[in-house]
């Protein structure tokens, strides 16, 4: 589509959208030359205006006078939306995505919902029966580098969590291409205080995570499941990790530290030449993918606010290892503007449209 083209108009409604990943959102599309925002939900503040919960979007004309509705599915059909974002917690959402899909409304789902494929995974990681395990089948995992052509044609898009986007975005071709041993993998990442969602913890006060670096959720941190989910799939074969992700005292921002050995067969001497060629020729098109190189440290300040994600590494002779090391923001390529850049392939738009912003 060229500079020139008319944009498409696309009645789109966010449901759950006072959250932080739902406040990132609606930003985008608040900007975004093709959307159409005709309906936002929220049950806390249903009734009052937009801009009255976010000042930043005085003034903004694509929520001028528009109010939050309660969130219902009602809402989003009478409101003729065609395409809905669900940016709600985990087993709310797919209540939701049913009858959606069920409308023929094409649906992103920000949750962990239907990022799983087996229901039974889905139930030891998250506590409890899958609420529609019907759907897991047709759900693409939103990762578009990996899945352009299947978030295309979708209805139901599985948007990844913010961990997993970090990890396997650097580990995946370097697993399909033989490079790495999948049973030497461990990871150790960090994020912002924002990745915890907005709500009253004692833990996530400001007096608390302030000045302070403290590790969580190990050794089964819920992302776990997805990330081996789609390591498996890349490497053929099952791939169990170690992952300790920690809290980092900062609003927004993941570092990511993934440690890995050499396959059997695979030289120190000739890895530093085969990552750099396996990783350049995997991510050539991928606008938001950036490559440090070798000897690259990537740096949270430099992504956050962005949908882009920076990898680098560097081999550790001594010990025989190679270290992937990637950032990203969290409520960014992490969640909102990867669910955005899911939403244009959806819709035939350019990859990059309304994400360059930055």
């Amino acid at each position: 589509m060229s500079a020139a083209s008319t944009f498409p108009s696309i009645p789109t409604a966010v449901i759950g959208a006072s959250g932080y990943s739902g406040e990132v959102l609606m930003r985008l599309l608040i900007g975004h030359p093709a959307a159409d925002v005709v309906c936002v939900t929220s049950r806390q503040h249903a009734g009052k205006p937009i801009d009255e919960i976010f000042p930043r979007f005085c003034g903004a004309s694509k929520v001028s006078g528009l109010n939050f509705s309660d969130a219902t599915v009602d809402a989003v059909v009478s409101a003729r939306a065609t395409c809905a974002f669900l940016a709600l917690p985990h087993g709310v959402a797919a209540e939701f995505a049913e009858p959606l899909v069920a409308q023929g409304i094409r649906v992103i789902d920000l949750s962990a919902d239907f990022r799983l494929r087996d229901p039974a995974v889905y139930e030891d990681f998250y506590g409890h029966v899958h609420p529609a395990p019907e759907l897991l089948a047709q759900a693409v995992y939103g990762l578009p580098e990996w899945r352009s052509a299947e978030i295309r044609s979708a209805q139901l898009v599985a948007s990844p969590g913010c961990y997993p986007t970090s990890i396997l975005l650097p580990l995946l071709p370097l697993l399909k291409a033989r490079l790495v041993d999948p049973e030497s993998i461990a990871v150790s990442s960090m994020s912002g205080a924002s990745g915890a969602g907005k709500k009253a913890d004692t833990a996530l006060l400001f007096a608390e995570v302030n000045e302070s670096l403290r590790a969580y959720g190990a050794p089964k941190h819920r992302h776990l499941s997805e990330i081996e989910q789609e390591l498996s799939f890349a490497a053929a074969l099952p791939v169990r990790i170690s992952f300790v992700p920690h809290l980092l005292p900062v609003t927004a921002g993941i570092a990511s530290t993934i440690f890995c050995e050499p396959s059997t067969g695979v030289s120190m001497d000739r890895l530093a030449d085969e990552v750099n060629h396996v990783l350049r020729d995997a991510y050539s098109q991928a606008p938001f993918v950036r490559l440090r190189g070798l000897g690259g440290f990537p740096d949270t300040k430099h992504v956050v606010g962005t949908n882009f994600i920076d990898i680098g590494w560097v081999l550790d002779n001594r010990t025989g290892r190679l270290i992937l090391m990637s950032a990203e923001d969290n409520l960014g390529k992490g969640a909102a503007s990867q669910a955005v850049q899911s939403y244009n392939l959806m819709h035939a738009l350019p990859e990059t449209t309304g994400l360059m912003n930055f």
